[in-house]
């Protein structure tokens, strides 16, 4: 089973709900279930997807609003939803989550980063995949079209979650 990255879209009152029925449950149970159509499996993109940023000399501003769209933020607790025995993260760090300013914040900045224009700066080679790394000369059908289909799947996910005014919940498993 691979590890991935996973997000979902939530009302800041099902959060609250979560940590309240994670409380009062007897073996920390949070009921954690967003709906199927409210996350979002990134796959092993962010990684990916933030070095060809980087290598392209994407600006501060838009490549920490990349990682912040991928690996959240700690001011908001959701250790609850790491409790054995449900936790939603055994296989990876804890989850973190973004609140709905921190959502409409990366969800603009995303919506400024042209992936397309970010791809055409590298090179065109063999040697492509060998400099983004991670894996990248595995990807089936190539890392152009993988990044961009998770971006662009990033991007329209922060989107809507953004214009719900949405909290977001980040995780792998």
């Amino acid at each position: 089973m691979a590890v991935t990255q996973q997000l979902a879209r939530i009302p800041v009152e099902y959060l609250a709900a979560c940590r309240q029925l994670a409380g009062e449950s007897p073996d920390g149970d949070p009921e954690w279930n967003p709906p199927p159509e409210d996350v979002l499996d990134l796959d092993w993109a962010p990684a990916l997807l933030e070095r060809v940023c980087d290598l392209a000399g994407l600006d501060d501003d838009h490549l920490n609003a990349l990682r912040l769209a991928t690996q959240g933020d700690t001011s908001i607790d959701v250790g609850f939803l790491n409790t054995h025995p449900h936790g939603i993260a055994p296989f990876g760090p804890a989850p973190t989550a973004l609140s709905t300013a921190e959502v409409a914040h990366v969800a603009e900045l995303l919506g400024q980063i042209d992936l397309r224009a970010v791809l055409a700066t590298l090179t065109t080679d063999e040697t492509e995949a060998a400099l983004i790394g991670g894996g990248a000369g595995g990807i089936a059908g190539g890392p152009r079209k993988y990044l961009l289909e998770h971006f662009n799947a990033l991007r329209e996910f922060y989107r809507d979650a953004s214009l719900r005014r949405l909290q977001l919940v980040l995780w792998w498993d």
